[in-house]
């Protein structure tokens, strides 16, 4: 998959493309479908599928404070839309000057003189340009003067109701990650960096892989069962403890991963979690050997959930 950094500098696509434009925050079972569409197209035509999409997102820049949970980081956006086939992802870094572009500027110098879109894909509430002006029916009349294709969005429906971000997120600040899981196609997952830390979980006999998640974090916080995908690619059961460790007066959220039967050096190393099951909520204990106790319980509740065999 071509990756093209900055699409207000690329170089115009001269073979064309079918295009799709969104957040695509967590590239659920409705993304899914969209990517597809938009690679049939593609194939049909004989060009590539060009996923199109903003970092920060746009309320993320507009409204930091009030912005949602982010699902997907960039790195792991990329990655799913790798895996999903998409052939160019094209970022489109939305600063000030990008969101002072007038509705026209925005489709003719991007759309038009630098994706060369031959079809175009996106939600009838789709909105851009500068005080989000342009609309789908902007959209509509461009594209008709320039034999544009504008599709429709597929209908993708969980329960009754159209799959979406915020219903994902929804279900990851309930604790719900099997529902979760269904809107999204697979389970969660984050991926990240080990990182050194306090060394507290080593002392009580339960040494962690610490993550700081680079963004506002969507599930809720407590303990899960995870699956730990290594560097070397070897999966691996493990008991998680997402939040800000109250016990320890923590104060910003770190995920910690105890792998268990493991025995071994991670730090620096990138690894996967996977999401796999709600064990608890986050609990402030009275001492440490009451927190040690309880995290005897949920290891032994983890390796019930991924039914993972307690070690000889």
């Amino acid at each position: 998959m071509r990756v093209i950094r900055c699409v207000r500098r690329m170089r115009a696509l001269e073979s064309g493309c079918t295009l799709t434009i969104g957040n695509f925050d967590g590239l659920h079972l409705g993304h899914q479908a969209i990517v597809e569409q938009v690679r049939e197209r593609a194939r049909a035509l004989g060009v590539p599928s060009v996923l199109m999409s903003f970092e920060p997102m746009p309320r993320e820049f507009f409204s930091p404070e009030n912005a949602p949970a982010r699902l997907s980081s960039p790195r792991e956006k990329m990655r799913m839309a790798q895996s999903l086939g998409v052939d160019i992802f094209a970022w489109a870094r939305f600063d000030a000057a990008f969101a002072s572009l007038s509705p026209h500027a925005f489709l003719d110098e991007l759309i038009a003189a630098r994706l060369n879109a031959y079809y175009v894909l996106v939600g009838e509430d789709f909105r851009f340009g500068q005080k989000r002006a342009g609309d789908i029916e902007t959209l509509r009349a461009f594209a008709h003067d320039r034999d544009i294709e504008i599709a429709p969005l597929p209908d993708v429906q969980v329960d009754g109701a159209r799959v979406s971000s915020t219903r994902v997120r929804d279900a990851l600040a309930a604790g719900e990650v099997a529902h979760a899981k269904r809107l999204l196609g697979h389970a969660y997952w984050v991926s990240g960096r080990v990182v050194a830390g306090k060394r507290l979980g080593r002392t009580l006999g339960f040494p962690t892989a610490n993550i700081r998640l680079a963004r506002k974090p969507a599930p809720r916080y407590g303990v899960y069962a995870v699956w730990v995908y290594m560097a070397d690619g070897v999966r691996r059961a493990g008991a998680a403890s997402f939040g800000v460790r109250p016990t320890v007066n923590g104060r910003e959220p770190l995920l910690e991963v105890f792998v268990l039967d493991f025995e071994g050096d991670l730090y620096g190393q990138r690894i996967d979690v996977s999401f796999e099951a709600f064990i608890r909520a986050e609990e402030r204990y009275d001492s440490l050997d009451a927190l040690t106790a309880q995290m005897h319980r949920d290891v032994a509740s983890v390796r019930s959930h991924l039914q993972e065999p307690e070690s000889t």
